[in-house]
């Protein structure tokens, strides 16, 4: 007589993930292989994801790829190796994308607020100060802010509102070429000698002591006047005293029949700046 191997045949009844183990002549017992769990007729894959999930971070994604095997990854708005998961602050990187002269708050995954610091408005990517500072800020307009350093005019820090009609930094060069370069043609044919002497004027009226005067001219105070106030009033008294004449024609503003706004409406906490392409003068 021989003895039977019960594990012969169909690995004796066993699954097919389980090894079938002799024990006794005519009897076996069924052992699920590893990364499964059964009794060994029946043999399931072990998912560790079920249990701690799996041993990730629990800000990170388990999934299964095998019996018993598993990946971890970082969920979106966190970075590492998945078994520890740190959270990106999008606040970290160049602000989050918000003005220099914003706050910027993390609030949920992916997200983050923008809000203007003190002193500043705006929609948290774009924020302004008084208008006094984004006279500097702007090319268009910086030059007229050194002249209002060089003679520590401060009219405009205070609280305003004013109203600003500065002329064009290239109007104020010393190069009158430049100052020819932003402005159309047929413009330039009506109003060519006196931007040539523009930078001439300027020297002179440095020179009497009469540029504070000038500059002055170019301020309203305690009126924070946009384009379209503009277009329904006729005329507007200067911080210097004297009245600015205001026309309004083929879909332009004109000041003293000569300056036109090129640009406007900068809005800065304590006024509003408009540029236009010629000085005023009282």
């Amino acid at each position: 007589c021989s003895a039977i191997d019960a594990c012969e045949s169909s690995n004796g009844g066993c699954s097919a993930k389980a090894e079938c183990r002799r024990t006794t002549p005519g009897n076996r017992a069924c052992v699920c292989g590893a990364g499964y769990t059964g009794d060994g007729i029946v043999c399931m894959e072990i998912n560790p994801c079920l249990v701690n999930n799996g041993g990730c971070d629990r800000n990170a994604e388990c999934t299964q790829t095998g019996p018993n095997q598993a990946v971890c990854n970082c969920l979106k708005g966190y970075s590492g190796d998945g078994k520890t998961c740190t959270y990106i602050s999008l606040c970290s990187q160049n602000n989050g994308g918000c003005s220099e002269f914003a706050i910027c708050n993390d609030t949920e995954l992916t997200e983050r607020t923008c809000t203007c610091k003190p002193n500043y408005i705006g929609d948290g990517f774009k924020c302004r100060g008084n208008i006094f500072q984004e006279l500097l800020r702007n090319s268009n307009t910086s030059k007229f802010y050194f002249h209002l350093e060089a003679l520590s005019i401060r009219d405009v820090t205070g609280p305003g509102p004013f109203t600003l009609f500065v002329p064009h930094t290239d109007v104020l060069n010393s190069d009158p070429q430049v100052s020819k370069m932003i402005f159309p043609l047929q413009m330039l044919l009506s109003a060519a000698s006196q931007l040539l002497h523009f930078p001439l004027q300027v020297k002179d009226w440095t020179a009497k002591g009469v540029m504070a005067q000038v500059l002055r001219y170019h301020m309203v105070g305690c009126a924070n006047l946009l384009y379209k106030d503009l277009t329904a009033i006729t005329n507007v008294t200067s911080l210097h005293g004297d009245l600015i004449h205001i026309s309004y024609s083929q879909n332009s503003l004109v000041l003293n029949n000569k300056a036109e706004i090129i640009l406007s409406d900068a809005v800065g906490t304590n006024g509003v700046i408009h540029v236009i392409n010629q000085i005023l003068v009282p």
